[in-house]
């Protein structure tokens, strides 16, 4: 600690006593007069910890490159807390208890291996709508189906509590680990040991910059990376780009936050803001309320950026009492804020390397679809667009007895994203309602469900009585968690299934959600689109996506007139007279007081863990292991690599590691049968990530997949789970190519497009290529978790320079590939293509690019083969 800087906080007191806090305008000062009141929020945050936490003699270096906008050197990051979702928080626990057992066969002591950063564990991403929000006790009947599929990892996760230091865990239906974040867990300015310092932390999941709405730096992070957080390791980075995003206007009447977010994605895509951390400022702010604040900041990696901050200002302080934070600590969030320039009035004179403006007034109804959530299209559109059709042929099928063209199979309130924000949800209602007033129903071929993340939603529903409303238009609350957003749909009516099938229907999903990629919502829904909470009741109604949501006629009322969504559509000051009312600070403490009431327990009797033999949902990882299935800790040569694949741009990690239902025909499902599970229990690929020997199985297993190494008889590139095992030339299922490739000890390349690995921060989308034998990754850019999960993998990152693409050097997939050059941050390199076909076989073309290892710290975990083999070095070295 720089303790020169360490000084009582003026005016406030804790029990009578003062309370420290570092001085960081002082410290920078004393570098650059005048220099603070130019820092953006983010930089005077990341300045704190450097005077808090940094080696005395290395403070001057580290300062200058936030002052003097270096982005050369590497500098410390400690965040405050880990939070975890039980996917990849189970698999981060998973692999610290592997770490154990090889720090124990290497003859060390396992129980010194710990979280040292206190670890938050939600179970929220475990739940499956198999029964319906229009069925009775759903909630009740879906937990107890979580609780049998999932008996082996809760038996895990149970275990990690009593024999982790520093880990805590909220078990299953409680809500989603943001919308917690965001209602109970960050005090926004933490208080330990006597110091007041910024809230600051990393998540295992992409969407955790929600809790950036209140001025909070956390960011979504890989397993991997999370696993070196929580070991006390610093996260090593370099100033990032900040950019300001200031917002104009007022938002028009009947429009929503979920509007909002869908225009602004569009609009932060296109101004290429991949990797930044925004700062949302400007008198259009004041306009957004925490809730839409925080709709924005979770969609965070759908443009693309690392974090999407707000100021503190008065809405973070009315929010803190709204949730029922203790009145001493929402004084301590104002106090800290005003005195350190973290208050939004002290921000007027920030500098950003580039200033966007976004005009809220310009924003209409919208919805994002199909396949991508940066795909906004406004609803005044559909029609032009194609969506929304001449419903004639629709109305003659149901009159058959059929389900449309365009079916809406899915309609889903859903994920943090929205039901965070008490106006999304009441919208929702208040269109319930009025549609259970003027006698509309729900099309009896939709599955609606509502799975709000937090459990306070049924609190305000019920205060505003909405909560019977929707009830009966078939949105009961299905669970507390993240459900059809993360592909856990649960099965569809076999009756309705089987029509999907026999006649091939294009039918598809709508979701108040915050993803919509390819083949992820459900298998049989071939698309699926973005929606706010209210537009997913009327398009429940509806019944198909073929309908012009703005115009076309949703039924008729008992008089006979026409009912168009503006006869339903609920006003603003409805809206806010029902929030106003409803929700209150005591329906967060009643939620929150008894949940965080963790109480004592008996600590594990062993430090290492005793695995399951026969389990499909947690094993002990091969990472540490030479031999045997799944070895990957030996030479990695990068010579003689045959593709396993050459892709496009836009990859996500759902492309490359599926988190939705497992079916019986795939590669997974036919593993899970040979070990005996019942089909109706093969749970999602996501559920298994704990057992390398099923989650390996998921590599590029979506039916979505475009390799174009694989091509149909018209010469195009045929769609799904295939390779193309060379050197023979032979077209196969994709794991089928890849247990050949395991067999032979062959080494694998990968060629893509460009921003590859968009999408969840899921370290098995790492993990699986390299168990596959992957050892390079060639592409003409990477989205930043995904990078960093590949480097904690010892897979290595290349980067295509000076414009050039797979397309440049006419890669078809028959080449072999070698890498040549030292491998250094950022450096140049070469890879040596050898053609081994047509007329230019045994031609060697050397292709130029940069190697994306961006850190010192990276190179170093690179060259151990990946983070976990570091750790179990440097811990035997430091313990000798």
């Amino acid at each position: 600690m720089n303790y020169e800087y360490r000084k009582p906080l003026p005016g406030y007191k804790k029990d009578h006593l003062p309370i420290d806090f570092f001085d960081t305008r002082e410290a920078v000062e004393n570098i650059s007069a005048g220099a603070y009141a130019k820092l953006p929020y983010t930089s005077r945050v990341l300045a704190e910890q450097l005077v808090r936490r940094c080696d005395p003699k290395d403070l001057t270096r580290a300062l200058e490159q936030l002052i003097y906008r270096k982005q050369d050197l590497d500098f410390p990051w400690y965040p405050a807390r880990v939070v975890c979702h039980d996917i990849l928080g189970q698999t981060a626990l998973v692999d610290l208890a592997g770490l154990r057992d090889a720090i124990a066969d290497q003859g060390g002591d396992p129980s010194k291996v710990n979280p040292v950063v206190p670890t938050q564990l939600i179970v929220d991403h475990s739940l499956a709508v198999e029964f319906g929000g229009f069925e009775s006790d759903a909630f009740d009947k879906n937990r107890a189906v979580e609780d049998r599929r999932n008996e082996d990892r809760f038996h895990f996760i149970e275990w990690t509590k009593t024999a982790f230091k520093n880990v805590d865990v909220i078990p299953a239906g409680n809500g989603i680990m943001h919308q917690i974040n965001l209602e109970k867990m960050s005090p926004v300015i933490q208080l330990r040991d006597g110091v007041a310092y910024p809230d600051t932390c990393v998540g295992t999941d992409s969407h955790t910059p929600h809790v950036d709405a209140l001025g909070v730096i956390a960011i979504g992070v890989g397993g991997l990376e999370a696993e070196t957080v929580m070991l006390g390791r610093p996260s090593m980075m370099r100033l990032p780009n900040i950019i300001g995003v200031k917002l104009t206007g007022k938002r028009q009447s009947g429009i929503t936050a979920t509007d909002i977010v869908l225009a602004i994605t569009e609009f932060l895509r296109n101004s290429k803001v991949v990797s930044s951390y925004l700062e949302f400022f400007g008198e259009g702010t004041k306009e957004l309320t925490i809730g839409d604040r925080a709709t924005i900041s979770n969609m965070t990696p759908e443009y693309g950026a690392s974090a999407g901050m707000f100021y503190i200002d008065q809405q973070t302080i009315d929010y803190l009492k709204l949730t029922g934070r203790e009145p001493e600590q929402v004084e301590l969030v104002e106090t800290y804020a005003k005195h350190t320039g973290l208050w939004a009035d002290d921000l007027v004179d920030a500098e950003y390397e580039r200033v966007l403006e976004f005009d809220l007034s310009s924003v209409c109804r919208n919805m994002a679809g199909p396949s991508n959530p940066h795909r906004r299209l406004a609803t005044s559109d559909l029609t032009a667009s194609g969506i929304a059709k001449d419903l004639s042929e629709c109305k003659q099928q149901e009159k058959d007895g059929e389900m449309p063209d365009g079916a809406v199979i899915i309609a889903a309130i859903t994920s943090c994203t929205n039901t965070s924000n008490p106006r999304n949800v009441v919208a929702a209602g208040l269109i319930a309602k009025r549609a259970n007033e003027l006698g509309l129903v729900r099309k009896p071929w939709v599955k609606s469900s509502f799975a709000p993340g937090s459990k306070v939603a049924k609190l305000y529903l019920e205060e505003s009585g909405l909560l019977p409303e929707m009830e009966k238009l078939g949105f009961g609350i299905v669970g507390y968690a993240c459900t059809t957003c993360n592909g856990m749909s649960g099965a569809l009516d076999p009756k309705i299934q089987q029509e999907v099938i026999d006649r091939d229907l294009y039918t598809t999903a709508v979701l108040s959600g915050n993803r919509n990629f390819d083949g992820r919502i459900h298998p049989y829904a071939k698309q699926a689109f973005l929606a706010s909470p209210p537009l997913v009741v009327a398009y429940a109604i509806a019944g198909t996506i073929r309908f012009d949501i703005e115009k076309d006629i949703l039924g008729q009322d008992q008089q006979g007139n026409d009912i168009t969504l503006k006869d339903i559509w609920p006003s603003d000051e409805e809206i806010d007279r029902i929030v106003s009312a409803s929700v209150k600070p005591e329906q967060f403490k009643q939620i929150y007081t008894p949940m965080f009431d963790l109480g004592a327990f008996e600590p594990a009797e062993s430090p290492l863990y005793d695995w399951r033999p026969q389990s499909t949902y947690i094993r002990r990882p091969p990472y540490w292991d030479k031999e045997g299935e799944g070895a990957i800790a030996g030479e990695r040569t990068m010579k003689g690599m045959v593709p396993l694949a050459v892709l496009g741009d836009n990859i996500t990690t759902d492309h490359l590691s599926p988190s939705n239902a497992i079916q019986l025909n795939s590669a997974a499902g036919a593993y899970l049968d040979k070990m005996g599970l019942p089909e109706e229990d093969f749970n999602s690929y996501a559920t298994h990530r704990g057992d390398h020997l099923t989650a390996q199985r998921a590599t590029f297993a979506n039916p979505k997949l475009f390799n174009e190494m694989v091509l149909d008889e018209q010469g195009k590139v045929k769609q799904g789970s295939y390779a193309r095992i060379e050197p023979e030339g032979k077209e196969s299922r994709m794991w089928e190519a890849i247990e050949t490739y395991m067999q032979r000890k062959q080494p694998l390349i990968i060629i893509a497009g460009a921003d590859y690995g968009q999408g969840s921060s899921r370290d098995w989308a790492a993990k699986g290529v390299r168990l596959a034998g992957v050892e390079v990754i060639v592409a003409e850019g990477f989205e930043r978790i995904h990078r960093t999960n590949l480097v904690g993998m010892g897979v290595l990152p290349l980067e295509f320079i000076n414009g050039e693409t797979r397309k440049t050097y006419h890669i078809d997939g028959t080449e072999t590939y070698d890498v040549a050059g030292d491998i250094a941050s950022g450096g140049a390199m070469s890879v040596l293509m050898t053609r081994t076909s047509g007329t230019n076989a045994g031609e060697v073309v050397t292709i130029p690019v940069k190697c994306r290892l961006d850190t010192a710290e990276e190179v170093s975990v690179y060259n151990a083969g990946g983070v976990l083999q570091k750790f179990a070095q440097d811990f035997l070295q430091s313990n000798a």
